[in-house]
């Protein structure tokens, strides 16, 4: 791996965020890592970038999304993450372009602000259910980050979750029976989850009171279940 290039004096919390609220993202997370599956992240300050309101009409405009070729998100991010990085003196990691894939899931709980839900699927504390990590930041050296104190939002919520997917995919039992979801989403009845996004993840009132653009959501479901 390339050496990371050293943290500037200037490279803040505040000065990310702002840079990355430009860029059309928000940070879903940061922490301090001490022990991780991937060992270069032992030590320094990962940053965790995601998908915010400003997102979508970002993407919209981007040559990625114009060009109409394969995979707009997944290059967009590529190119804005990657921009971000080296502006900021940071190693780049990515949730895609694996496998082996890098340890998200794992970085986004340690984070304090995401959390496994009744279904298994993890929600989080501001955008909900519908998570969509875009890259990561790892800075060598530690500096400050804002101290997480949230709780689940699933604590004391009624769990609407469990009993929204029309077929029982996403559950509390079994939690997410793949199979079933397709299987459904072939049918003339699952033309809603199509276009509207899943059911379950909607009913989270996170995900709600976040109010993602539901072409969003439609483009995510194609990519999940091309027709």
């Amino acid at each position: 791996m390339e050496p990371l290039t050293p943290v500037s004096p200037q490279v803040t919390y505040d000065a990310i965020e702002t840079a990355a609220g430009d860029a059309g993202l928000i940070i879903m997370g940061a922490q301090h890592p001490r022990v991780s599956e991937a060992k270069e992240l032992n030590g320094g300050t990962l940053i965790l970038l995601g998908a915010g309101q400003e997102f979508w009409p970002t993407l919209q405009k981007s040559p990625e999304w114009q060009d109409r070729t394969a995979n707009p998100v997944d290059r967009w991010s590529d190119r804005v993450v990657s921009s971000l990085a080296n502006r900021f003196g940071a190693t780049v990691h990515f949730p895609f372009g694996g496998p082996p894939y890098t340890p998200f899931i794992d970085w986004a709980l340690k984070s304090g602000r995401a959390f496994l839900s009744p279904v298994g699927a993890m929600v989080h504390d501001t955008v909900g259910m519908m998570i969509s990590y875009r890259g990561a930041l790892h800075f060598p050296q530690e500096f400050d980050i804002p101290v997480t104190t949230v709780s689940s939002p699933c604590d004391g919520c009624p769990a609407p979750c469990t009993t929204a997917c029309p077929v029982g995919a996403l559950n509390a039992e079994t939690f997410y029976k793949l199979d079933t979801c397709h299987a459904y989403l072939d049918t003339d009845d699952g033309h809603p989850c199509m276009t509207n996004g899943c059911a379950a993840r909607l009913a989270c009132p996170v995900s709600v009171a976040f109010n993602r653009d539901p072409a969003q959501t439609a483009h995510h479901m194609k990519a999940f279940h091309p027709s």
